[in-house]
Order: C-alpha cells, then structure tokens, then sequence
C-alpha cells in the first residue's frame, strides 16, 4: 500500500503530460477521434511510460503537486502545439491563395478543429495528413512524447525557462518560421493570381467593353486550378520538408526545456 500510494502521483504526472500532449497534436487531436479512445491511449502510454522509468521516483504530497500538474500539462501542450503550428502552416498557405483566387467567401468546415477553413487549405491539409500517416509520422509523435521524460524527466524547471523569456522566445521564433513557411508554400499560385489580375487590369483600361467583373472570376479559378495541378508532384517534397521542420523544432523546444540524455 506504501509503494502504490509513493507511485500513483507519479502515475497522475505522467498521465498529465500525455493527456495534454495528446488534446493539442495533430491527428490524435481531430474531432474525428473519440474522446473515449483519447483517453484510453494516454492512459496505456502512461502506463508503458510509468513501468519504464517512473517505479523508483518520489514527488511530495503537498500543495506543490498543484505546480507539478501545472507544469507536466505545460509541456504536453507545448510539445502538442509546436506540431500543431507547423500543420497550421499548410491552412494559412490555403487561405493566402483562396484570396486570390476567390474561394475565401465558401469557407468549409474543417473536421479538425471544428471551426471554418480555406478550401485549398483544407485540400493541402488532407494531402498533408495522409502522407504525415503514410511515413508513419503519427508513430514519431509518439516516440516524441515517451523519450521526452529522457529530455525533461518530472523535476525539470520550465517555469524557471518561462520567467527568463527564453521559451516566450522561442514561441514568438517558431510561430515567425511557420508564417514564412506558409507565405512561401502559397507564393508561387498567389504571384501567378496576382499577374492575372495585373493583366485583367491592363484589358479593363484598354478594352472598356469587356466585363471585367464576368471574366476575371472564372479566369482565376482556372488559372488557379490549373497550377495548382501542375504543382501537385512537388507536394510531396514541401510536406516532407515541413515534417523535418516540426520535428527539429520540437527537439529544439526539448533541448530549451531540457538537456539531451
């Protein structure tokens, strides 16, 4: 009874942490996913996790295991958020070029998050999630959130991290990377869209009697498609390296927030 009650707050942290890791990644976070099985994984993982390494650990009792909840569920969110951010990316390449193509007034409803997204974002972002399973990335996740108690073990200092501005830094870094990210993905059908309408601009000033208004709308969406399909091999290229990208920054956060085993 003595060792079950030494074990079973750290069990909790455990859980903790994988519970919040798994509310904010991608795929496991989908509204798609039961809660119920959510739940069920955490608790499995937590249990692998816990007879792994976590047997012969002792955290106090007191008022301070609020600050260890606290702070375990910081970093499941951190490690969950950084993964979301980069898949955001593809969504935000989506809308910069349904401005410019005109889908930005028939938004979707994405079946992630609920909420309405661009409808090429939500293209790029099917494609993107069913290469992220085919490379088996969802397993890399997995492996990311087990092998970070070797990175950051339960008396790690995250909050000291957070009051120096280091990890605020960070965040603000990596978010300025996954907005450059987008702008990029999104550049090459956003100048072609926006050359279109330079052009749709110059038969306006020198054919009056065309309507612009008529020729611009389908001409753009023709336009937008037809590169859209021409640049659909290189897809796979781009996601990979985005992948690359996520999972070098969730190790940078896990070097910043902790030291390498």
């Amino acid at each position: 009874m003595e060792t079950l009650l030494q074990s079973f707050p750290v069990f909790l942290l455990i859980f903790c942490r994988i519970t919040s890791f798994f509310v904010v990644v991608p795929v496991f976070s989908s509204q798609s996913v039961p809660t119920t099985f959510k739940i069920g994984l955490s608790f499995f993982v937590a249990l692998v996790v816990f007879s792994a390494g976590g047997t012969g650990i002792a955290v106090t009792q007191d008022l301070t295991f609020i600050l260890l909840i606290i702070r375990e569920v910081l970093i499941g969110l951190l490690l969950g958020f950084i993964a979301y951010l980069m898949f955001m990316t593809i969504q935000t390449a989506g809308s910069f070029i349904d401005i410019q193509i005109g889908f930005g007034i028939a938004n979707v409803i994405d079946p992630m998050t609920g909420a309405s997204a661009p409808i090429i974002g939500n293209f790029k972002y099917m494609i993107a999630l069913l290469m992220f399973l085919t490379m088996n990335g969802h397993h890399y996740l997995l492996n990311a959130i087990i092998y970070s108690y070797k990175w950051v073990p339960l008396n790690n200092d995250i909050l000291v991290k957070m009051q120096d501005g280091s990890l605020s830094d960070f965040l603000v870094r990596t978010f300025a990377q996954s907005f450059t990210l987008a702008f990029q993905m999104s550049a090459p059908l956003v100048a072609a869209l926006f050359l279109t309408d330079v052009g749709l601009a110059f038969l306006a000033r020198t054919a009056p009697q065309y309507n612009v208004f008529v020729i611009g709308v389908p001409l753009k969406i023709i336009i937008g498609l037809a590169l859209l399909v021409l640049l659909m091999p290189g897809l796979a290229v781009l996601f990979q390296n985005l992948f690359d990208i996520m999972f070098e920054s969730m190790q940078n956060l896990l070097n910043l927030i902790g030291k390498s085993p």
